[in-house]
């Protein structure tokens, strides 16, 4: 029999007697066969190892046989025979070429055959390497473990921080799993803004997959949910959650639904979370830099839709580590990017001007002593209209329009252009954007916010990445935080603080990430003696319990503020709370 070499390299044949297949074994060579006392009889059927796709092959039926011989060992006056000189190693040979990614199964996954199939395949570098699979530039080696972990696992959550390419880590394994064989119909869900980056990231990735962006009115959708063929659909929350009655439906059926920016389902009682876990599917995966937003249930929520079996809603804190751990894969920019400019990030204190703190200061104690009056009735409500009110006069002031703020952004700003670089500038309110807008003419400024329409937001960020003249984009959090690639950009100011670190830092990120060529400058500013200075030194715990809680050092009890927290910013509490004697 006539045997590929570079096959036998790989298997050897280990025949049982009376058996009616063959086992393959991993091995360096084809190593003799013992005599046994009768004849051997070996039948052969195909084994099919993923057909159809490119990288495995397919071993047809083999007639084969077995003959087998003694080896005569040298007697002790025999001269042993000279070993062959071993081959050098390349010394100078890249670590990337080095590497081997195996695509590993999941601890959970526990049919042999299952196991087996990912268990045989050759290293992902190899199929990269080998041009099987056409890429527009190979993906770093981080990214390639990405791709390994996804692609055996019916239930992942991919976090790592925003920045480091998620989108083409799922991308690139469902294509795969799509050459494969394996999948045949996926869903891919996202906010509405993204969708525009998903279909150039999949043209990109994956230019032989088609894919369809569900749209158009509701018999056009319903056309689309049941009819249409195309293996990949594309649709944001608000569509999905309107067509709640279609996608619930058994019928419409996908071997795999992906989310991205997940935190949407973070409210379990939510109308998306619901319609999210309402889909039959085979697959569940998961895309966020912020598992945990908030509280430690953010995380449970989300495993409602990846595998609820695994984690219960009444799960304990304590055990969450051991229960995901397998599910989870987080890495973030200093761990694998080692090559990557780095981020400085600066917390710049503020003077207010002397009409802002006249303001500040009668605002503040009229709004404590109205706190304390309402006594037993007061809410948390009450005291964040109070935080609200003081931040905006923080940005500035409601009589005169003074700003500490806007005279260190100027200042900044000159620094900027002059140097021909671009920089962001982040509020958590359109009106403060729209008063920046006017008062940095000189340096072209362009806005982003929930004020303008879809239709103009990507021509916006198309001319501020072209225009030489435009050195400054004023966005706000809610629409600038998730999914857009500004990595052109040099310079990021949060003008005014968010309640929530991840939330800031996605807004970070939007400039530092794949692709940035030089370090990123973040100033934050705060208002000394203020309530900004209080809600930073919020904002560090809840960083630093996010962090611990990721880092599966042991779990933090909560990530959001309890009510006591609340009421301590101004040190006032319900009355019925006050402690006695």
């Amino acid at each position: 029999m006539v045997m590929d070499e570079q096959l036998l390299e790989i298997y050897e044949l280990c025949p049982a007697i009376d058996c009616d297949e063959i086992s393959l074994v991993a091995s360096s060579g084809v190593r003799s066969l013992p005599a046994f006392d009768r004849p051997l009889q070996i039948t052969t059927r195909e084994v099919g190892l993923l057909k159809g796709l490119p990288w495995v092959r397919t071993l047809g039926k083999l007639s084969v046989e077995v003959s087998t011989q003694g080896w005569r060992f040298p007697s002790p006056d025999d001269p042993l025979p000279e070993a062959a000189p071993r081959p050098d190693k390349p010394k100078n040979e890249p670590a990337q070429a080095r590497a081997k990614t195996r695509v590993k199964p999941p601890s959970d996954m526990v049919m042999f055959k299952d196991r087996l199939l990912y268990l045989l395949q050759p290293p992902l570098e190899n199929l990269f390497a080998n041009k099987q699979v056409e890429l527009p530039f190979p993906p770093y080696p981080y990214q390639i473990k990405g791709i390994a972990f996804l692609m055996p696992r019916y239930a992942a959550l991919i976090a790592d921080e925003m920045g480091l390419g998620k989108t083409a880590q799922v991308i690139i394994a469902l294509r795969l799993l799509f050459q494969s064989g394996l999948i045949h119909r996926a869903l891919i869900v996202c906010p509405k803004p993204l969708v525009v980056n998903w279909t150039r990231e999949l043209k990109l990735w994956a230019a032989d997959l088609p894919y369809e962006v569900l749209g158009g009115d509701v018999s056009a959708r319903k056309a689309q949910w049941y009819a249409s063929k195309c293996p990949v659909k594309l649709v944001n929350y608000e569509l999905l959650t309107r067509d709640e009655d279609f996608v619930g439906d058994p019928e419409v059926h996908f071997d795999i639904v992906v989310l991205d920016e997940a935190q949407r389902i973070k409210n379990r009682e939510s109308k998306a979370a619901r319609v999210a876990r309402s889909i039959s599917r085979d697959r569940s995966w998961a895309m966020t830099g912020t598992p945990i937003e908030n509280r430690i249930d953010d995380l449970i929520n989300l495993f409602a839709f990846i595998d609820p079996d695994r984690v219960p809603p009444d799960t304990p804190v304590k055990l969450l580590p051991e229960l995901t751990r397998d599910a989870i894969l987080r890495r973030v920019k200093e761990e694998v990017m080692t090559d990557m400019p780095p981020k400085v990030i600066q917390d710049v204190y503020l003077d207010l001007s002397p009409a802002q703190r006249a303001s500040y200061d009668l605002a503040e104690s009229e709004g404590v002593i109205h706190l304390n009056e309402l006594g037993e009735t007061v809410t948390v409500q009450h005291v964040f209209e109070l935080v609200l009110r003081l931040k905006q006069i923080c940005n500035f002031d409601p009589r005169t329009g003074d700003s500490a703020k806007l005279e260190q952004i100027v200042a900044d700003m000159d620094e900027v252009a002059e140097n021909g670089r671009k920089a962001i500038v982040f509020s958590q309110w359109v009106e403060p954007l729209e008063t920046l807008a006017q008062a940095l003419q000189p340096f072209g400024p362009m806005q982003y916010h929930g004020k303008i329409p879809q239709r103009e937001r990507q021509p916006i960020l198309d001319r501020f990445k072209t225009d030489k003249s435009k050195h400054v984009l004023l966005m706000s959090y809610g629409t600038g935080s998730v999914g857009l690639n500004l990595q052109f950009t040099n310079y990021v100011f949060l003008f005014d603080r968010w309640w929530n670190p991840a939330i800031e830092d996605q807004a970070i990120n939007r400039a530092h990430r794949i692709g940035q060529k030089e370090t990123v400058f973040v100033k934050r500013f705060i208002c000394q003696d203020t309530i900004e200075g209080r809600i930073a030194e919020v904002l560090e715990k809840k960083r630093q319990l996010f962090e611990e809680m990721l880092g599966q050092n042991g779990p933090p009890p909560s990530l959001g503020l309890n009510e006591d927290e609340i009421f301590a910013l101004f040190d006032v509490r319900p009355r019925g709370k006050r402690q006695t004697g």
